[in-house]
């Protein structure tokens, strides 16, 4: 697996589920400022539609609705159908994740920390979320929220550096050693 961060402001996302799950999935998409999200469902649960408004399909998409989109998240589906989606997905050319099934999944999404800008994920490349999930939370309590503003005030500095000329050898030393005079790291 080859990691990556995907801006959902620019992509379209396909979310494909009924339940508590997509549920959950739309929410971080909304939390991450997703722009172009629909939501297909056969039966959402009350929650799920009112969470999706307009963007939710009553039905499963189609091959075009598939091709549409950028990529594509199937959420709590039975499997059979999901198969049937992921085998769409492939054939048009749309990246495909089936929740925790691992054989018809183009991606996985790793458990994350978030503090502003400052993201640290961790995945075990599908084979235990529940793991990646522990050591998501055991990092979290490490990864306090004032590494928000740690990563504003350095970030303000490196755009100094480069602005007074600084190449990236410079850039990397002048990075470690403002982050060594604070301490910041071990």
């Amino acid at each position: 697996m080859f990691p990556i961060n995907l801006d959902l402001t620019r992509l379209s996302v396909a979310l494909v589920g009924n339940g508590q799950a997509t549920l959950n999935r739309l929410r971080q998409f909304d939390g991450d400022g997703a722009k172009y999200v629909t939501v297909y469902s056969e039966d959402p649960i009350p929650e799920l539609a009112e969470q999706a408004g307009d963007r939710l399909q009553r039905y499963l998409p189609n091959s075009a609705d598939v091709n549409a989109a950028s990529i594509m998240f199937i959420i709590d589906l039975d499997l059979k159908k999901a198969a049937e989606l992921a085998s769409i997905a492939k054939a048009v050319g749309t990246i495909a994740n089936v929740e925790d099934v691992k054989q018809y999944c183009d991606f996985s999404s790793p458990a994350r920390i978030q503090r502003g800008d400052l993201m640290i994920t961790v995945s075990t490349n599908g084979k235990s979320p529940r793991l990646a999930g522990r050591i998501r939370r055991a990092i979290e309590h490490w990864l306090d929220p004032k590494w928000s503003e740690r990563l504003s005030i350095l970030s303000a500095e490196r755009e100094k550096w480069k602005a007074e000329g600084a190449d990236m050898k410079q850039l990397l030393e002048k990075t470690d050693d403002f982050i060594d005079r604070r301490r910041w790291l071990p």
